[in-house]
């Protein structure tokens, strides 16, 4: 049981620049507005293994979730996956060239691991606004790594 959902955004430069922006996870907080603290708990390149803790504020509250590098094609995709409160969470950014830029397509999914009858019930109710919340995140982060790309970084440092 879980929410998908897929997200494209067109960058205006080289699938290398976006790709160096998506895996600067140390530098993630200048990128997406969102992100207030990364801690990196992997030394070391951005490979399969790769872990860090990353803080967002979202809908006015902060949450720290561990996340870790589960596959990596570079330049053309990596997967991020985190597990939290009975979920298992897959972040998926797929980079193709298009138009003289890059087509950059964000996958987010959350399975439940073992929903009972209370986690159905609450998917039921608010599901629906779950996925509406993280859609404009998603794009926010989108955008804001097309500012970055592109040369028009819009967060605050």
């Amino acid at each position: 049981m879980g929410h998908h959902l897929e997200l494209v955004q067109h960058i205006n430069a080289p699938a290398d620049a976006v790709w160096r922006i998506l895996t600067d996870i140390s530098g993630s907080a200048r990128t997406l507005s969102s992100i207030s603290r990364v801690e990196i708990l992997t030394p070391g390149d951005y490979t399969e293994g790769y872990r860090w803790r990353e803080t967002r504020k979202m809908m006015g509250k902060e949450a720290t979730e561990e996340m870790w590098v589960a596959d990596v094609d570079a330049p053309n995709s990596t997967t991020v996956k985190a597990k939290s409160n009975g979920a298992d969470y897959t972040t998926r950014f797929t980079l193709a060239p298009a138009d003289g830029g890059t087509r950059l397509t964000m996958f987010f999914g959350a399975e439940m691991e073992n929903p009972g009858a209370f986690a159905k019930l609450m998917l039921a109710l608010f599901g629906k606004l779950a996925i509406g919340i993280t859609r404009k995140q998603m794009a926010r982060d989108l955008e804001e790594i097309a500012a970055k790309a592109e040369g028009r970084d819009q967060t605050a440092a």
